[in-house]
């Protein structure tokens, strides 16, 4: 406390001033860094500069530049509509426009070799049909101007282009004013007004941008905080919002927090802190920058309280600007589990870079997917033509999810871990003409107890999985001849004939090295689902992702089941669906008839999976409060949050797997629960203790459960495997499969567990 009062009565000589209060909570500590902290964050910022996330001089200038000649573009173009939208002469003088950025560059996190996410704003009488066809060909006609295609029908509509070699995505909104200035401020939440649900998601990213760097004490603490953070998780594998891990808006609101709970301290110190939190945070509670402020526009907001699709969220991540959304629906039971060995990983790191024992550089080590299971499933997209295989793989890559989701279903499964990395194909496993793509997920097996062995058919999984990209790209007329996915079980020994021995040996890359792979043949393609909380990229072009080679000995997954198994594989043939003319598949499955999933020998006793809620997937509030969220029926809100959020289907219910624990068989539980009230706050209060005066409390005892004492849970519906529902980005159910002359071939995978 001594020190504090010091640091304070130095702080400019001038008089001591109450701090200002940020986040919901009162912080953990108000201690000032010492020498020694900006020492260590000296090191940070060298041990970061050989990974390319610091841009120079020049480069920052030239993206000014060029964001200047593209303002001015759309301040040309919008005069241009007013007039031939008879609009007199002195509205069109005035008439303005305006490009704003949000996104990484915006925070002032972007790396070398990036883009930029903008987003032009215009008066009420330009369209968005304007946007996508006069602007369109004013930006074709642009000599500076490459690569241009629009994406018009996407989750949140965008023009691509790059500008002078800065690649840019371009989104538009019209606001209901009658010209816009240069000073305009869309923190406000007024400008929502009156405007359709496209440009409610297209101005989101901007808000949540501004209100992100609104609410954090030290813009240039959180920015090197941030730059860590990003550089560590894409490191480390788990920097995808798309593959179900978190995407850059999700990284700083989690940087955010971590600034909030230590006001003043600095970079290498926040660092740390940022692993300690959250390897402690207890999920589901969200995390939240400001608490919700309510509004007149009645648009949909995340309230597990009111909705129940938001009682299915594993790790939410609230953004702060109205209408408020969890920005991490993705995360799967998987992907948060990797997440949370990887904060431990992390905190363990940064205490022994904080005693002087290993340098910065050993946090940015990655691990070796590859070493680390027996088994995996190597998925294989294909096709003919360079076009059309990056047409292809962006919506393959989109939907893996669903197949991780499937996988973790599977009741004996405990871990799916897809490597957000993708590698080019073995001639061995493609024709010589096709351009192909390999993702791999890592498999655990549960432990089989009381059974010799075990039949395990992933047929299912992966069926539905093909099913659901199948009739994806059928309803968007994406199918082609040559487009193919093929989905494979694979040993570890048998990692050699898919990937060379540079990436399966352990052996560390040289950082040139490293970022010279990743900077190579990276040609961006555009994702068919958008994200409104995310419309960031879920990489950084120039930051180099988790090279597949450890530089230490991972840390293994809970793999006894395994090390006291011999899991012997029946013939396991790939499953594939193609564009190939029509064969006879006599004596295959029906297309769309369902396939056993579990498969046991009758003197086997299989594991069933208990029907009791898991551990953390209920939604803890302030103790003391018997608090539960009210089981409704859908009501029309709720129908607008699915459409906010893209669910365009009201049957969203993943189908059951005969061994899931169901909402029928817990009818009394469902039936106590409605005789419990609800508080309309608890739900947005994090547990944290009370303002300390400034005295830095133990961690362990302010961590231990985020909240002094323990929180009691809400009882929720089951969100474990059984109970997850379908994301936004996948297609109506009822959409029927294509029945053109397109194949799908049905073969099974089956594995049998040996005790």
């Amino acid at each position: 406390m001594r020190e504090m009062s010091a640091n304070n009565a130095v702080q400019g000589g001038q008089q001591q001033q109450p701090q200002k209060h940020y986040g919901i909570t009162s912080s953990i500590s108000l201690a000032f860094p010492r020498e020694l902290d900006h020492i260590y964050t000296h090191k940070l910022t060298e041990a970061m500069k050989p990974f390319g996330v610091f841009e120079d001089e020049e480069e920052l200038n030239h993206r000014l530049v060029v964001l200047g000649k593209l303002n001015d573009l759309v301040k040309e173009w919008i005069a241009e509509i007013s007039e031939t939208k008879n609009l007199p002469l002195s509205a069109i003088a005035n008439v303005g426009g305006k490009i704003f950025t949000f996104g990484s560059y915006r925070l002032g996190v972007h790396t070398k070799g990036a883009d930029i996410d903008a987003l032009c704003v215009a008066p009420r009488h330009v369209e968005r049909p304007d946007f996508f066809q006069s602007f369109f060909e004013k930006l074709k006609l642009h000599e500076g101007i490459k690569d241009l295609r629009a994406v018009e029908d996407a989750f949140v509509p965008v023009i691509k282009f790059k500008f002078d070699s800065i690649e840019i995505d371009l989104l538009f909104a019209r606001l209901a004013l009658p010209a816009i200035p240069d000073n305009l401020d869309l923190r406000g939440d007024s400008h929502l007004r009156n405007l359709d649900i496209r440009c409610i998601r297209s101005l989101n990213g901007c808000r949540v941008t501004d209100e992100i760097l609104h609410l954090v004490p030290n813009k240039e603490n959180f920015r090197l905080t941030l730059r860590a953070i990003k550089l560590w998780a894409k490191r480390r594998g788990i920097y995808s919002n798309m593959l179900g891990f978190l995407g850059g808006v999700s990284w700083a609101m989690l940087v955010a927090r971590t600034c909030q709970l230590y006001p003043n301290a600095v970079a290498a110190t926040l660092v740390h802190k940022f692993f300690l939190v959250f390897s402690k945070w207890e999920w589901p509670n969200p995390v939240l920058l400001k608490q919700p402020e309510e509004s007149n526009l009645n648009l949909p907001v995340w309230d597990p309280r009111v909705n129940p699709l938001d009682r299915y969220h594993l790790m939410p991540i609230i953004t702060p600007a109205y209408p408020q959304q969890n920005s991490t629906y993705n995360v799967s039971t998987s992907t948060r589990t990797i997440m949370t060995e990887e904060f431990k990983h992390g905190l363990a790191v940064t205490d022994e870079i904080l005693l002087g024992k290993v340098e910065w550089s050993k946090l940015f080590e990655p691990p070796n997917l590859f070493q680390k299971y027996k088994h995996y499933i190597v998925l294989t997209a294909s096709a003919s033509t360079e076009e059309n295989h990056l047409e292809w793989i962006g919506l393959v890559e989109s939907k893996i999810r669903v197949l991780v989701g499937n996988l973790e279903r599977n009741e004996y499964i405990t871990l799916a871990h897809v490597n957000p990395q993708s590698f080019p194909g073995s001639k061995e496993h493609c024709n010589e003409n096709d351009f192909v793509s390999m993702w791999f997920i890592g498999i655990s097996f549960k432990k089989v107890e009381n059974a010799e062995s075990v039949n395990i058919d992933l047929t299912y999984d992966i069926q539905a999985f093909t099913d659901t990209v199948y009739r994806q790209a059928n309803n968007i007329s994406m199918l082609k001849d040559g487009m193919k996915i093929e989905a494979t079980h694979v040993k570890k020994r048998q990692l050699h004939q898919y990937l060379p021995p540079d990436v399966l040996q352990k052996k560390k890359k040289s950082i040139a090295e490293i970022n010279r792979n990743s900077n190579g043949g990276g040609s961006k393609r555009c994702s068919l689902d958008g994200n409104p909380l995310d419309s960031s990229r879920d990489t950084d072009s120039g930051t180099p992702f988790s090279s597949p080679v450890p530089a230490s000995k991972p840390s293994k997954p809970n793999t006894d089941a395994e090390d006291s198994q011999n899991i012997t594989p029946s013939k396991i043939p790939a499953m594939c669906v193609d564009g190939s003319p029509p064969i006879d598949t006599s004596g295959k499955a029906e297309l769309g008839m369902s396939i056993p999933v579990i498969g046991s020998k009758p003197v086997a006793d299989p594991v069933v999976k208990s029907a009791q809620p898991p551990a953390g997937s209920t939604i803890p509030t302030v103790v003391g409060l018997n608090v539960i969220p009210r089981l409704t029926l859908p009501t029309n809100s709720q129908t607008a949050q699915m459409l906010l959020n893209g669910v365009t289907s009201a049957n969203c219910t993943t189908p059951k797997r005969p061994h899931s624990p169901s909402m029928e068989e817990s009818p009394k539980r469902l039936k106590d629960t409605e005789k419990l009230t609800v508080s309309d706050d608890s739900t947005f209060k994090e547990p944290y203790p009370p303002d300390n005066g400034g005295q830095e409390q133990d961690p362990g005892q302010v961590l231990e459960s985020l909240g002094g004492t323990k929180p009691m849970p809400i009882p929720t519906i089951d969100t474990s495997r059984s109970q997850r529902l379908p994301s936004k980005e996948l297609p109506d159910a009822s959409s029927p499969l294509p029945t053109s002359n397109l194949r799908v071939i049905k073969n099974s995978i089956r594995l049998t567990l040996n005790r």
